[in-house]
């Protein structure tokens, strides 16, 4: 089982910048596949952004050159710095986890961009 706590939502005029971070524990030896994806009010859920363990990113074109993924392998937790954010950038963002054949999620965190 893996665990994962999310933090660093909240609300932030257009054009400023948010930090995520998710967190994951549990019996965990490696994980390769760690993500963000997000969902707006109304719409489905939508990738934002992936990186494997190796550092191989790949990002959703509406947040290219925007938004940046990392992680820390020694402490499972990965990171999304978000700048320049936009007011349709707002929703519940969810960390997502592959390890082994499972898939584990975070509870979301929301983002609000608003002035």
């Amino acid at each position: 089982q893996v665990q994962l706590a999310e933090s660093g939502g909240g609300l932030v005029q257009p054009g400023g910048s948010l930090r995520l971070s998710c967190a994951a524990s549990g019996r965990i030896f490696r994980i390769n596949y760690m993500g963000w994806y997000r969902q707006a009010p109304g719409k489905e859920r939508e990738l934002v952004a992936t990186i494997t363990s190796g550092g191989s990113t790949n990002y959703a074109d509406f947040v290219k050159g925007r938004f940046t993924i990392s992680r820390d392998n020694v402490r499972n937790t990965v990171y999304l710095q978000m700048s320049s954010l936009k007011p349709e950038d707002t929703a519940v963002y969810y960390c997502n986890v592959e390890y082994g054949l499972d898939s584990y999620w975070g509870q979301g965190t929301q983002v609000t961009v608003s002035s």
